[in-house]
């Protein structure tokens, strides 16, 4: 049984932007740990609050329990970072065990909450994936944000599994990258006001935002977080948008989004002096083409 806690006692995530950020690899495509921290602290320095660490991005899968078990504990070392943003840490795997695993490890940490995602290609039920949602968070004991991707992983979490999960305190979002129509839907069902709703990248943000979502995972915000924020924090507040805000922004969204989005941002990062180096292939297969002389 999940043990519950009472409302007062859950720290909630406070900040409305958060910042998917990558993870460095090296040529070899073994784990660059250093750069992943040296983006993350540039972020800060650029006034980012929180960032989402290990958890999107199309990376998690590639990730074996070892190195996010050795990017957590890197991350927890780093005082400054850990002290003063809301790092989120993204756990999920295609065996629960190693799931188990790792929320065991981030329980004593300073991380402030977790992105629980669900097992790729092998589909449970949404019996089975309840229990595997109740057992890892609370093996974690941290503000859980569940995240729905049946695009990516093939299993689809239900409006009936959300609204059930919801009624944990643990449970304070959802980061829905499925229907994005079911929003409307779910803020009829879930009766809290603490529940949020998280919309994954820039694109399509101001119909989401239209719908329901009223929290930002960024991608763009690795290379621009002061213009995604700012943008995003207008859309919320139905603040006035100007011509040449838009421009600009429709033109980081055409330079992020093109292809592969995560070779782009990396390329973009690299070109900044850190270096995150490459995506673990088959990410990068055509822009690593050259032609032959």
């Amino acid at each position: 049984m999940l043990k519950d806690k009472r409302k007062e006692d859950v720290v909630m995530l406070q900040e409305t932007f958060h910042v998917a950020v990558p993870t460095g690899f090296f040529k070899d495509e073994s784990l660059n740990i250093q750069g992943t921290i040296e983006h993350i602290r540039y972020l800060y320095n650029q006034g980012v609050k929180s960032v989402l660490v290990c958890g999107t991005t199309g990376e998690q899968h590639s990730l074996t329990l070892k190195e996010k078990i050795e990017i957590l504990n890197h991350l927890v070392g780093e005082e400054e970072l850990i002290n003063h943003m809301e790092i989120i840490f993204g756990v999920s795997s295609i065996r629960q065990l190693e799931a188990e695993e790792l929320a065991k490890k981030i329980c004593n940490t300073k991380v402030a909450g977790i992105l629980l995602g669900y097992p790729p290609y092998i589909s449970p039920t949404q019996e089975e994936a309840i229990v595997y949602t109740k057992r890892i968070i609370n093996l974690s004991h941290k503000p859980t944000i569940l995240y729905n991707n049946p695009k990516r992983t093939g299993f689809d979490l239900s409006l009936e599994s959300i609204v059930q999960l919801s009624k944990t305190n643990y449970v304070v979002g959802i980061k829905e990258a499925g229907n994005k129509e079911r929003v409307a839907s779910l803020k009829k069902h879930i009766k809290r006001n603490d529940f949020y709703f998280y919309a994954g990248g820039e694109l399509e943000l101001k119909e989401k935002v239209l719908e329901g979502f009223n929290r930002l995972s960024s991608i763009a915000g690795n290379i621009f977080p002061i213009e995604c924020k700012e943008w995003f924090s207008k859309i919320l507040t139905n603040q006035e948008i100007t011509e040449q805000e838009q421009k600009k922004v429709n033109t980081i969204i055409e330079q992020v989004y093109q292809g592969s989005p995560l070779v782009h941002v990396k390329e973009m990062i690299n070109q900044k002096g850190i270096l995150l180096g490459i995506c673990r292939s088959p990410l990068g297969n055509v822009e690593l083409k050259k032609p032959t002389s």
